[in-house]
């Protein structure tokens, strides 16, 4: 099958992904656009995965304010190079992620930073719900009810505000295979008039 240059453009549009990978991928794929999509994100994941260990040093702190001044976040995103820190593309990134914190509320940054004694206290709370329910399935049930706190209170578990087709931890999945280098969602604040430092 012929790949035409409407079909890289419009994978392309969807992905963010390169020409030349939109191309192979839909070789790969025989012009199907679904599995090259899918193709596209397997690909990205490895990309990730295999830039995960390098230095972020760069980035940019940005920051987002709700209409009406009541609320605010600001977000420190860290990369590879000063180059890609200072692409439209990654300060679009930090805005979002940005809004995404004004917008869902997280408490933490990602799983791994949710202290021991808030699960062991989530885990008590959920194991006195489930009391007297069969052996088998309580743990079923903790971990169901673990992950969905984790969506609640991680930014990276959160489906994205713009797309909740998506987690955020995918969305800067997709942009570290698009700029070919690790990005790290290191810290965020949040601030909303009248609350207090909990």
């Amino acid at each position: 099958m012929e790949i035409t240059t409407e079909m890289v453009k419009e994978l392309r549009q969807a992905t963010n992904a390169g020409i030349m990978d939109c191309k192979k991928a839909l070789q790969e794929a025989q012009g199907d656009m679904t599995k090259a999509t899918e193709i596209l994100r397997e690909k990205g994941l490895s990309v990730a995965a295999k830039k995960a260990e390098r230095e972020t040093k760069q980035g940019m702190i940005e920051n987002y304010t709700h209409a009406g001044n009541k609320v605010a976040a600001l977000v420190e995103v860290n990369c590879e190079t000063d180059f890609v820190a200072r692409t439209d593309e990654f300060k679009e990134l930090a805005h979002d992620l940005a809004m995404q914190v004004v917008a869902a509320r997280p408490r933490y940054v990602k799983k791994e930073d949710v202290p021991a004694d808030v699960i062991a206290a989530e885990l008590a709370a959920y194991r006195a719900e489930v009391e007297g329910k069969p052996e088998r399935i309580i743990e079923q049930i903790l971990q169901g009810k673990l992950a969905k706190f984790y969506e609640d209170n991680c930014l990276m578990e959160q489906a994205f505000i713009k797309d909740p087709e998506i987690k955020v931890k995918d969305l800067v999945t997709r942009k570290i295979a698009a700029f070919g280098e690790n990005i790290v969602v290191r810290r965020f604040v949040r601030f909303e008039l009248g609350e207090l430092d909990k």
